[in-house]
């Protein structure tokens, strides 16, 4: 690890660029508003051909989290979220680009020891802390509320 005087710290500082951040607030915003505007168009889809809301919340949810599994495999959405950044991090979509590309860069390694086996390497500990922490709230909760729910 390289250490830097305060001097040296500033002077690497200012070499490096600016970033557009207008432009890419911008990016971010639209990239996002339009994946949520598809989520609303497939939820509403999904109740006019008469599923039940909860139903096709699922749908929704299904066919979001398969699109963007198939667009991180293909690398359509690396080179979408190479100008949206954020934008492209809508939860459903996100975690879904989480657990396949970490899968499709050990693909090599085959499909149990390469995809299996790195498929929830970054989506894991998501998962375990999000179950531990709901587990704490819920204790909490309960706690709190002498047991009534």
């Amino acid at each position: 690890m390289q250490h830097f005087s305060k001097k040296e710290y500033q002077k690497q500082v200012s070499k490096q660029e600016k970033s557009p951040w207008i432009k890419n607030l911008i990016w971010a915003y639209c990239v996002g508003g339009a994946i949520c505007v598809l989520g609303q168009g497939i939820l509403t889809y999904a109740k006019q051909m008469g599923l039940p809301k909860e139903d096709a919340g699922c749908v929704t949810s299904i066919t979001l989290i398969f699109l963007s599994g198939l667009l991180t495999g293909l690398g359509v959405l690396d080179k979408i979220a190479k100008h949206a950044g954020a934008g492209t991090i809508v939860p459903i979509t996100g975690f879904a680009n989480a657990i396949v590309s970490p899968a499709m860069e050990f693909k090599n390694e085959g499909f149990i020891l390469g995809v299996g086996a790195k498929m929830f390497v970054i989506a894991g500990p998501v998962i375990v802390y999000g179950i531990c922490s709901s587990v704490i709230g819920g204790l909490i909760y309960y706690l709190i509320t002498g047991g009534r729910l």
